[in-house]
């Protein structure tokens, strides 16, 4: 079982194989206290790096979930007030499937917008989730891996 995030802030930190709910994620973070919710939503894209997507792969270290509580931690301490949700997607994913949701509600809509933000910018770095891209013609690409 997955170390819970220590932060009471932090409703939802997981890595799935499942279809994401956007509406979960939302919800989590949802209060009347919430002037402002801010959701960033990752999307598989048809192109990369001048390349047609056919489908991607994500991959994510044992570890992952564990960092990726700690990595909520984080933001939620560096943003009092702030309500924290994210979710991303392991798994073979094609062409407009959702990969990630991220979501933060705070009594006002700019410390949404920079703890949401900060959020996803810190998990694509310090999470280990690699993306194996699959593209048309044949070729691949690892993405994430140093």
């Amino acid at each position: 079982m997955p170390t819970p995030a220590t932060s009471p802030r932090v409703l939802i930190a997981d890595v799935r194989d499942a279809v994401l709910s956007v509406d979960e994620v939302i919800e989590a973070v949802r209060t009347p206290h919430s002037g402002g919710l801010v959701a960033f939503l990752g999307i598989v894209r048809d192109h990369d790096h001048g390349q047609d997507v056919v489908s991607l792969d994500y991959t994510a270290h044992p570890m992952a979930v564990e960092r990726l509580r700690g990595v909520c931690d984080a933001v939620a301490a560096a943003h009092p007030d702030t309500r924290l949700a994210t979710v991303h997607r392991v798994g073979t994913l094609v062409v407009g499937d959702l990969a990630v949701v991220v979501a933060a509600s705070a009594p006002h809509r700019g410390q949404a917008f920079d703890a949401c933000r900060e959020l996803i910018d810190t998990l694509k770095r310090e999470v280990p989730i690699w993306k194996h891209q699959n593209f048309v013609g044949g070729g691949e690409e690892w993405v994430g891996i140093a």
